[in-house]
């Protein structure tokens, strides 16, 4: 194996680890969320958990450019944080989509059938996020 591959390897695995921590923070405020406006003050579970996943976001993406990833795309950082939210919906309506599916459909508790659901979410959200917005910008071909 090549010492570049080696390289991408040690820093894939340093970003999903970091990514992974960053994760968790965001999860416990996503979950401590999801169960005050559900169980505490009676919201319906699909709306308290999409309460739940907004404020894990916010915390993510705060996160993840404070410490998580060294490498950045070269774009505004509003254009940044738009991309990054619109990841964030497409991982919300993956929530949504489960949560209907493990509760309201399966009959699961919604403090149960959110930890299947962060899950799958995660792995989406760090792999599309990585992509995307988070690596270093290919290098320009030679003229």
């Amino acid at each position: 194996m090549s010492t570049h591959r080696v390289f991408a390897a040690t820093r894939l695995l340093r970003d999903l680890v970091a990514y992974g921590l960053a994760s968790g923070a965001a999860l416990a405020l996503d979950y401590g969320l999801l169960l005050l406006f559900h169980k505490t003050l009676g919201a319906p579970y699909l709306i308290a958990a999409a309460i739940g996943f907004c404020g894990g976001l916010a915390l993510v993406y705060a996160l993840s450019i404070a410490v998580v990833f060294r490498d950045r795309r070269r774009v505004r950082p509003a254009s940044e944080f738009t991309l990054f939210c619109v990841i964030g919906l497409a991982g919300l309506l993956v929530t949504e989509a489960l949560m209907l599916l493990l509760v309201g459909r399966l009959g699961f508790d919604p403090a149960f059938a959110k930890i299947p659901t962060a899950g799958v979410v995660f792995l989406f959200n760090f792999t599309a996020r990585r992509a995307l917005l988070f690596s270093a910008p290919a290098a320009k071909a030679a003229a």
